[in-house]
C-alpha cells in the first residue's frame, strides 16, 4: 500500500479514511461520564470517537459515525484536548474507568492519548469499546495498554453483515479479533471490592429484529470461543429503527417473543453477563447536539 493507505481496520484502504472517513486529525465528538453500562463499568467516562468503519444501516450514533460528521458534531481535535477533557471527568465523577467508543480508525492515536492522560497523574482502567470489526495486527499493537476489551459481535452470517454493515468478511474477522482479545486479556471478568471492572472482556450482541437464528448462532460460537470458561456476553434488546427509510424487518423493534428465545439460548449455554430490559429500545437515544449526549434536555 501506498503512503496514505491505512491497515488500522480491516479495510486496509489504499487511501486514509476512504470507507470510514476519518481523517489524520483527531475527531472527537463527546467525552462524557455514561451511567448507562453493564453493571461492573458503571459510571465510565466515554469518549465518542467520529466516524467509523462499519456504517450499520441501524447505527445508533449515526450523527457521529458516518464519513462525513457535521463539524459542529466534532468538539475536540488534538490529543492534548483530549486528554485535558478526560482527566476533567474523571476528576468530576471519581470514576476508574475510561471508554474509548469506536477508536479502532485512530488506533494509532492511542499511545499517544494515554501518555498524555498519565502525565496529568491519571491512571483509569482502559476500556475498548469497539464494533467487533478489528485488524489482529491492530489490537497486537495495543497489547499492554487495554486492560478491558468490550467488543461486539454483530453476526455470524455474512450476508446478514454484508446487508447492514457493507462486511461480509465480519463473522471471521470478529471471531478472529475475539480470539485475540482473549488472549491478552484472559476470558473471565475481574472486578475490584466495589464491583469494578479492571480486567477481562464483556462481548457485547444486538438481537435485531426479524433475525433470531443469526443471534442464535452467534451465541453457540461465542461458547464454542471460550468452551472452559464462559464468557461474559451483554445480549442488548434495545434495538430501534434511527430512520424512516430503512427496509423490513429493520424498521421495527425487537419482539418480546423474539428477545425471550434469545434469553432463553443465552441460559442454556451457561453465559455469565448481562439481559435488558425491553424498555431500553426507548431509552438508548443519543442526542450529539448535547455536551453530553446521553443527558435530558
Amino acid at each position: 500500500m501506498g503512503m496514505n493507505s491505512c491497515t488500522l481496520c480491516p479495510r486496509r484502504c489504499a487511501v486514509r479514511g476512504a470507507v470510514c472517513g476519518a481523517p489524520d486529525d483527531l475527531e472527537v465528538a463527546a467525552i462524557c461520564t455514561h451511567t448507562g453500562e453493564e453493571p461492573p463499568l458503571n459510571p465510565i467516562v466515554n469518549v465518542f470517537f467520529a466516524h467509523c468503519s462499519l456504517h450499520c444501516i441501524f447505527c445508533q450514533n449515526n450523527d457521529i459515525s458516518a464519513a462525513e460528521v457535521n463539524p459542529e458534531f466534532i468538539h475536540y481535535r488534538t490529543t492534548d484536548q483530549v486528554a485535558d477533557q478526560i482527566c476533567l471527568q474523571l476528576e468530576k465523577q471519581e470514576s476508574s474507568l475510561l471508554g474509548f467508543v469506536t477508536p479502532t480508525h485512530y488506533a494509532n492515536r492511542i499511545p499517544d492519548i494515554l501518555d498524555a492522560i498519565h502525565r496529568h497523574g491519571a491512571t483509569p482502567t482502559f476500556v475498548y469499546n469497539s464494533s467487533g470489526y478489528e485488524s489482529v495486527d491492530t489490537l497486537r499493537s495495543l497489547e499492554g495498554l487495554v486492560d478491558i476489551y468490550l467488543p461486539d459481535f454483530k453476526y455470524i452470517d455474512p450476508a446478514l453483515a454484508g446487508l447492514c454493515s457493507h462486511a461480509p468478511d465480519y463473522p471471521e474477522v470478529a471471531q478472529a479479533a475475539i480470539r485475540e482479545m482473549i488472549r491478552q486479556v484472559g476470558t473471565g471478568l475481574k472486578l475490584d471490592e466495589n464491583g469494578a471492572a479492571y480486567r477481562g472482556i464483556i462481548v457485547r450482541h444486538l438481537v435485531l429484529p426479524g433475525n433470531i437464528g443469526n443471534t442464535l448462532e452467534v451465541l453457540e460460537t461465542l461458547a464454542d470461543l471460550s468452551p472452559f470458561s464462559p464468557l461474559h456476553v451483554s445480549l442488548m434488546a434495545q434495538y430501534f429503527p434511527p430512520r424512516p427509510d430503512l427496509p423490513a424487518p429493520f424498521d421495527r423493534t425487537l419482539s418480546e417473543e423474539e428477545y425471550r428465545q434469545a434469553a432463553d439460548r443465552f441460559s442454556q449455554l451457561g453465559f455469565n453477563g448481562w439481559l435488558q430490559e425491553l424498555t431500553s429500545q426507548s431509552n438508548y437515544r443519543p442526542d450529539f447536539s448535547l455536551p453530553n449526549p446521553f443527558q435530558t434536555r
